[in-house]
């Protein structure tokens, strides 16, 4: 008996296969799918329909292969083994003597995009949830079943090599767009448009010339010009999976089985790389973020931010463009033009049509007399990180706002408990700490003081998870959990200044440990301002006594040289790039020294219990502070060292 796939023949003669894995809230494909799928192919070869539609029963399409069947292999070879499986199954799926169409209604994942491209016809729902990509080198791997041979020829090789190498997603209209899909359209005429083009497949277009020639002669140089914009993102010895990818498409036209014996690009070689351990650890971290939003019915429609700075006014925007209602206040119109403005902009690139961003906007709701917070589900405090204003501020957001609705601060370096002291009912505020900048970090610290409401700090996951954000839960402690790892680490690295050495050069140093950005330039891109002020808040000596500031801090603060929102920090920028001279020497003593105070204050965040256990330290300090990925995590990364 099939356990995840059913089909059956209509009127037509068209076979409609299902994908509904049992058990599961998305499709992924086991080996036992993966097999069952091949005999669901042979049975329906023997019908000989006039055509075949392979549709998912869940709210998504695929969400590729099962990760957690990666952690089962006990060697290369096992792993090896598994690719042969799927690339097996979905090459007697391409090799079908009658049309066959994938119709995909929602994200498609890494094995769903190369099922969907060994189909002749790929119809995508036009809606926003619905998203094509490869991911597979976010975890160290590659799409080993055909999608680096296939993808190629479908849409050209840059097209290709930028979804390959990336893991990037593409809406179903860019999808359409590049030809990976060939109709994009709304519910009411989905299914009719894949029975239409199975019955009478559209004729394929040709490549353009110039990619018919990257395809041919030009392979080499296309590769060539891959390889440079990966290596300026990636290392190979850190990162060695788009590297690999590059290879096995330039030598062996994407057939893994060809490269077995290949260290540049073996499946063998990946799987005993520790990156891809890691990477995959990483996976299952984040899934463990989002799981801390799950099984709360809660669906907050208002939202209402006060405060439209930078912070204030993206936490709006994103919310806004996640469907929300939201109404944004500031003390005057002019205060909150610029908020309005950045939104506009972060909707025409993100959602790329018209009627979306017209709709986004019409959601945001400028609100200088604050009528919003009478009506709002979520009220978020985005002000300056001045007590006071903060107690007079809640007091009367309390006295105004529904019996139930959350009241949240985004504080990041004031004690929860502290601002607590202003209401009347405690337990109804938690801290929802976002990161700048909103739009692109992922993480959100969910803060609980000893008062808040369990329920509340639950709900407050949920709202943060409908944002497509990661929350993590951690106890009201100065600086939570990224800032008080941040702020020694930082600290450090300003003292490193103040004796001389080049900002460069630090930088350097910890970009070649693995860190997205070295500290001198993450700190101009906070704020120079912003990082004295939280300083001051968190860096205390055990007498109590504050230490003292960087003079280098100081002096740049005194001049109004922010960083890079002032055009000047500790670099000068350029069209928002950071203007650096060359970097002097370092060494792994010079590393060490650096990361030395950010592992410290990771250890006792967990001795002192602000953050449930280590595993969620590393996810929140990869996910927030960018920690070198490809390591683990920062307390992972010491106990390895230690072995």
């Amino acid at each position: 008996m099939n356990k995840h796939f059913r089909w059956e023949q209509d009127r037509q003669g068209l076979v409609w296969l299902t994908f509904d894995k049992q058990g599961e809230s998305a499709n992924t494909f086991s080996r036992e799918a993966l097999e069952e799928l091949g005999s669901a192919l042979d049975a329906i070869r023997q019908q000989s329909p006039k055509g075949l539609i392979i549709r998912s029963a869940k709210e998504g399409f695929i969400a590729g292969a099962d990760v957690q069947t990666f952690t089962s292999f006990t060697s290369p070879d096992e792993a090896l083994g598994f690719v042969r499986l799927g690339w097996d199954v979905l090459q007697k799926l391409r090799d079908l003597p009658f049309p066959t169409t994938a119709l995909v209604n929602g994200f498609c994942m890494g094995g769903g995009v190369e099922l969907a491209l060994a189909c002749k016809v790929r119809v995508a729902l036009d809606d926003p949830a619905v998203r094509f990509a490869l991911p597979e080198v976010m975890l160290g791997i590659m799409p080993a079943w055909h999608g680096v041979q296939w993808l190629p020829r479908l849409v050209g090789p840059a097209a290709a090599m930028d979804m390959l190498l990336t893991g990037r997603a593409l809406d179903a209209r860019r999808a359409k767009r590049i030809g990976l899909v060939d109709e994009a359209v709304p519910l009411r005429i989905f299914e009719n448009t894949a029975r239409m083009l199975t019955l009478q497949p559209p004729r394929r277009k040709a490549l353009k010339l110039a990619d018919r020639l990257m395809l041919g002669l030009g392979r080499g140089l296309m590769a060539s010009l891959a390889r440079k914009q990966v290596a300026q993102r990636a290392r190979r010895e850190h990162y060695p999976a788009p590297y690999a990818i590059i290879d096995l498409w330039r030598k062996y036209d994407g057939d893994p089985f060809a490269a077995s014996r290949d260290p540049s690009c073996s499946i063998q070689t990946l799987f005993e790389h520790p990156t891809t351990a890691n990477l995959i650890r990483i996976f299952f971290l984040q899934e463990r973020l989002k799981e801390q939003g799950k099984g709360i019915a809660y669906a907050p429609a208002h939202v209402h931010v006060i405060g439209a700075g930078v912070m204030g006014g993206d936490i709006a925007a994103v919310c806004a463009m996640r469907g929300l209602r939201v109404t944004l206040q500031d003390t005057t119109p002019a205060k909150i033009a610029p908020a309005i403005k950045r939104a506009a902009q972060l909707f025409d690139k993100r959602l790329r049509d018209k009627r979306r961003v017209r709709d986004a906007l019409d959601r945001l709701i400028p609100d200088v007399a604050g009528a919003g917070v009478a009506h709002a589900d979520v009220i978020v405090e985005a002000i300056f990180e001045n007590l006071e204003a903060k107690h007079a501020l809640f007091r009367t957001i309390e006295a105004t706002a529904k019996p139930d609705a959350i009241l949240a601060s985004n504080t990041s370096s004031l004690k929860l408990s502290d601002i607590a002291t202003a209401l009347k009912n405690p337990a109804r505020l938690v801290g929802i700490h976002f990161f700048n900048p909103v739009p692109q970090m992922q993480l959100v610290e969910i803060v609980t003081g000893t008062e808040t409401d369990p329920l509340l700090a639950k709900q407050a996951a949920a709202f943060i998870r409908k944002l497509d954000k990661l929350p993590l839960p951690v106890k009201d402690s100065p600086g939570f959990l990224v800032n008080r790892v941040l702020g020694p680490y930082m600290q450090n690295a300003f003292r490193l200044l103040d004796e001389g050495m080049q900002p460069e050069t630090i930088d350097a140093a910890m970009e070649s440990f693995g860190m997205p950005m070295g500290p001198i330039e993450l700190a101009d891109t906070v704020g120079l301002d912003i990082c004295l002020a939280a300083g001051r808040q968190l860096a205390k000596k055990s007498g109590g006594e504050e230490i003292e500031a960087p003079q280098v801090l100081l002096k740049k603060v005194a001049l109004g040289h922010l960083g890079k929102k002032s055009g000047e920090g500790i670099y000068r920028y350029k069209n928002g790039k950071p203007q650096k001279s060359a970097a002097g020497d370092s060494d792994a003593n010079l590393v060490d020294a650096l990361i030395d105070p950010y592992l410290h204050e990771a250890q006792s965040v967990l001795a002192s219990g602000i953050v449930a256990d280590a595993d969620l330290i590393d996810a929140g300090l990869i996910f927030g502070t960018g920690f070198a990925p490809f390591r683990g995590g920062p307390l992972h990364y010491l106990a390895i060292k230690k072995k």
